[in-house]
């Protein structure tokens, strides 16, 4: 494997001496030290020409479109949550239609509008916390439980972003937005079902 002196190597113009002093087999048998030392060397050449050839990220994406890697270099927010549907209520909505919303769209949360405007979000979280704490709930509107600032993310992120802002946020679901324009939202599952992890 490192013989300089092998008809290949007297053959070629380079040779790359990847000798290995022992292999790591009791017995110095199995191929084992010396195909780690081949695995390097075949990495490190990659790199090397990746560099060289100038090989960027929309490059590999390009060559691997249906790929977990490739999906992480270019599928989008866009891509993913236009296939949901869009809930909202609205600030001075029922609990009752809350609670409808949130079943029907199986998203496991709404949006909470001002008109027009995001105003908040209600999750599931959100209501089972109002029903420990109330007895009492045919009065409760969608802005008592509802929480200002939601996480938002653009349509044109990467989902693989999305994924990661869910995890650090330790939440299941983005509110979908641009320019202030709600859009719609997009759910952990719709990512994971991409086999992005």
């Amino acid at each position: 494997m490192g013989n300089r002196d092998s008809y290949l190597a007297k053959q070629a113009d380079f040779v790359l001496d990847a000798t290995v002093a022992k292999e790591a087999c009791p017995n110095n048998l199995a191929p084992t030290s010396s195909t780690t030392a081949q695995l390097v060397m075949g990495d490190a050449l990659a790199v090397c020409l990746l560099e060289c050839r100038g090989f960027t990220t929309s490059d590999f994406a390009k060559l691997h479109p249906g790929g977990v890697l490739g999906k992480q270099l270019y599928l989008k927010v866009s891509d993913l949550y236009t296939g949901n549907s869009k809930p909202a209520v609205q600030l001075n909505d029922t609990i009752k239609k809350v609670i409808l919303e949130i079943s029907s769209n199986r998203l496991g949360a709404t949006a909470v509008m001002d008109g027009e405007q995001l105003a908040g979000i209600i999750t599931d979280g959100d209501l089972r916390r109002m029903l420990e704490r109330n007895t009492n709930i045919r009065l409760i509107k969608a802005a008592d439980i509802m929480s200002v600032n939601p996480k938002i993310i653009g349509p044109e992120i990467l989902a693989v972003s999305a994924l990661n802002l869910m995890r650090k946020s330790n939440i299941t679901q983005l509110v979908v937005a641009e320019k202030g324009r709600y859009l719609g939202m997009i759910h952990l599952h719709d990512i994971l079902k991409e086999g992005i992890l």
